[in-house]
């Protein structure tokens, strides 16, 4: 196990109806001027947006509001947050949505106390050492970005996606609420579902060795999450599953199953020029990106994937053949995506062939690598492409 300093600070409030309680949080972690940001129209139909604005006049709190939150959020929408931000002397931002959302209000807090272009913290020209506070209250199970360090923004100028993270962008609290996902259409709940697995697959290939702990909380969680899908899928309304799953998705993400090991995210920056171009759900492409990345590198540590497929999917381990043991792991995850209506190809997500040297000219990988678990450079990020169409 390598060193590490795990530091989540953000404080959780789960259960029903506990957004009726946002603005007592606001307020405990100084905010006084609240920019509440949020996404389309269903959190206004809903009530939730009403249920939040009592809550904050409640304890006295100023509002300034700034809706419009698209999926794979935009990079003008936060230009607007940060302009509003500075006018109206916000000092605490209300995140109400899921991950997009999110995202986006971290982005701006990240402007609002920056003379230069937030931009530069997503290009690595400028690193983190202040931003506004940010609270969530979460409607959608999927991203994590609830109790994570990071924020993922598209530039609409060239259409560059790209992640940016530190611990001082961890929201300093987290309502999350099952009720409030059990209206989301069955595809945006399958999305979410696979992302969240992609986020411990993302720490699970690792070459660090000795990480048992880990790997059995990354295996948990898994299961967890394969045993409850089917649940919520089928019966959207069980709040019990719906709760499992929503606690599964911030536990995939506020890294506490990432601790002490090498991590990858080869799979997740190949996916975000997938989901800029086309402008498609994050958690769809992982599902065409996923096995496909896992495809190209099985053969970098069999016994990992065959780990994998024995201890997450029940596969019977081959001990003399393990690679056929480790392809049924990639071919049972590949169908329970499936059963899920997510795509596995580029052909049903919509996706060209192509395209390919588009998405490699926006993933700016020349002369650098992606990945941890195996160093993709251009060719490999290619092949990995090319693996995604069949």
């Amino acid at each position: 196990m390598d060193n590490f300093v795990f530091y989540s600070p953000t404080k959780f409030v789960f259960g029903k109806g506990e957004e009726n309680h946002a603005g007592k949080y606001v307020k405990e972690f100084g905010g006084s001027r609240v920019l509440l940001h949020f996404g389309g129209r269903s959190a206004e139909k809903s009530g939730l947006l009403d249920r939040i604005r009592e809550s904050l006049k409640k304890e006295g709190l100023y509002i300034a509001e700034l809706g419009g939150v698209e999926p794979n959020p935009k990079s003008g929408l936060v230009y607007k947050g940060i302009e509003l931000c500075k006018n109206e002397n916000i000092d605490f931002i209300l995140a109400a949505g899921g991950g997009s959302v999110i995202d986006s209000a971290k982005a701006i807090g990240l402007g609002a106390l920056y003379d230069g272009d937030f931009w530069d913290f997503y290009t690595g020209k400028a690193s983190v050492e202040k931003t506004l506070p940010v609270g969530t209250v979460l409607t959608i199970a999927a991203a994590g970005s609830e109790g994570s360090d990071g924020s993922v923004i598209t530039h609409e100028d060239g259409n560059f996606k790209r992640p940016c993270g530190s611990d001082l962008m961890r929201p300093k609290f987290s309502i999350l609420n099952p009720e409030l996902t059990q209206t989301l259409p069955p595809y945006q709940t399958a999305c979410g579902i696979t992302d969240m697995m992609a986020h411990v697959f993302e720490r699970y290939f690792t070459n660090t060795k000795e990480v048992e702990v880990t790997d059995r909380m990354c295996e948990g969680i898994l299961k967890a999450i394969i045993q409850e899908a089917p649940k919520v899928m089928a019966d959207p309304d069980n709040y019990e599953a719906r709760a499992n799953i929503m606690w599964a998705g911030t536990m995939a993400h506020n890294d506490i199953c990432g601790v002490g090991r090498q991590q990858d995210w080869a799979s997740h920056n190949l996916e975000h020029e997938l989901s800029g171009l086309y402008d498609c759900a994050h958690g769809a492409g992982l599902a065409v990106i996923f096995p496909a990345w896992m495809e190209y590198t099985l053969e970098h540590n069999v016994m990992r994937f065959a780990q994998a497929a024995v201890r997450i999917w029940g596969c019977e381990m081959n001990f003399e053949y393990p690679e056929i043991t480790a392809r049924a792991g990639i071919k049972a995850l590949r169908g329970f995506w499936k059963s899920l209506g997510m795509p596995l190809n580029f052909q049903e997500l919509g996706a060209k062939e192509e395209d390919i040297p588009k998405l490699l000219e926006t993933l700016q990988i020349d002369g650098r690598t992606e990945g941890g678990f195996v160093p993709l450079d251009r060719e490999a990020c290619e092949a990995v492409y090319r693996l995604a169409c069949r």
